[in-house]
């Protein structure tokens, strides 16, 4: 199969979904990353951070096996701003790789570069399409979905599950390759943390490490 990660930032398609893209991948399917912003700092754009932060993605991509990474490099913390500066090159990604699976965000995620992107995901791959994604799911990414205010509407309710019990060690290693962006736990963005919150899912579905999603749409035709 040809699977589709869009990930708002660089370090998103491994704090969301690592350790399920390493499982496509052992199964032989290929997995692409759309990466959506650039990286600000402290609200502060750095030409040479930015490629730090592209090199280290590609880094963590390798680690988990992704096949490609496409920077898309629209502006970090302004997303939000017109989603159809996100629609418009995200659907040529779609277009070009047409994936039977895409994985996106959680549309009720605090950061609001993620609820764009959950958005703009939406859009670009509606099912009226001429080769229409079959299954969309969103996942969720530590210091982010766990933010958002405790409203029912933004509130992230998985309804499948993957065992990662043999691929968490591999996203941790990704996770690593973002040296810039690592916390020491208790914070979300640290490698404890991602064993936590990996263990907390599966202890939802009784297996030792999980991910979880929410799906969004599937339809799959025998």
């Amino acid at each position: 199969m040809k699977i589709l990660v869009i990930a708002a930032h660089m370090d998103d398609e491994t704090l969301g979904p690592g350790g399920t893209v390493a499982r496509h991948v052992r199964a032989g399917d290929e997995v692409h990353c759309c990466v959506v912003a650039n990286r600000a700092y402290g609200h502060v754009y750095n030409e040479d951070w930015i490629r730090q932060e592209q090199q280290a993605c590609r880094k963590a991509c390798d680690v988990l096996g992704y096949t490609d990474v496409h920077f898309l490099s629209l502006p970090d913390e302004r997303l939000d701003q017109c989603l159809v500066d996100i629609v418009i090159p995200l659907e040529g990604v779609v277009g070009r790789i047409n994936p039977e699976v895409v994985y996106t965000h959680h549309r009720g995620d605090l950061n609001q570069d993620h609820r764009a992107v959950a958005h703009a995901s939406f859009v670009a791959c509606r099912p009226l399409a001429a080769k229409p994604v079959r299954r969309l799911l969103s996942y969720e990414v530590p210091s982010s979905t766990e933010q958002a205010p405790p409203l029912p509407e933004l509130a992230f309710q998985p309804n499948f599950y993957v065992d990662i019990a043999d691929t968490l060690a591999q996203k941790c290693e990704a996770l690593c390759a973002y040296e810039r962006e690592l916390r020491q736990f208790p914070h979300p963005r640290s490698v404890k943390a991602l064993e936590v919150i990996a263990q907390k899912r599966g202890m939802e579905v009784g297996c030792h490490a999980a991910e979880a999603f929410h799906v969004l749409r599937d339809s799959w035709l025998a």
